[in-house]
């Protein structure tokens, strides 16, 4: 990632290649995007996600609580344990 990538791009980005199956929490999103205190942020920038080519259902809590979901947080249940993510 370049430095002139935004944060909200970075954070796109980084959910766009978490495989199938797997989970990111918030926080690790937000590490690798360059701003470990930003868990918040990625939360609301992916609550504005309506691109199927970004799995943000994909990125979780810390405490393994599964979080929002802007499909409900059913929809995101249902959709990770399909992916055996859970």
């Amino acid at each position: 990632m370049n430095d002139k990538e935004t944060f909200r791009t970075k954070v796109f980005k980084i959910t766009s290649q978490i495989p199938k199956g797997q989970t990111l929490t918030y926080k690790q999103v937000a590490i690798q995007a360059g701003n470990p205190k930003s868990a918040r942020a990625v939360g609301a920038i992916l609550k504005t996600n309506f691109d199927p080519e970004i799995p943000c259902h994909r990125v979780i809590k810390s405490d393994g609580q599964l979080g929002g979901y802007n499909r409900g947080s059913e929809r995101k249940l249902q959709i990770l344990t399909d992916e055996k993510a859970i």
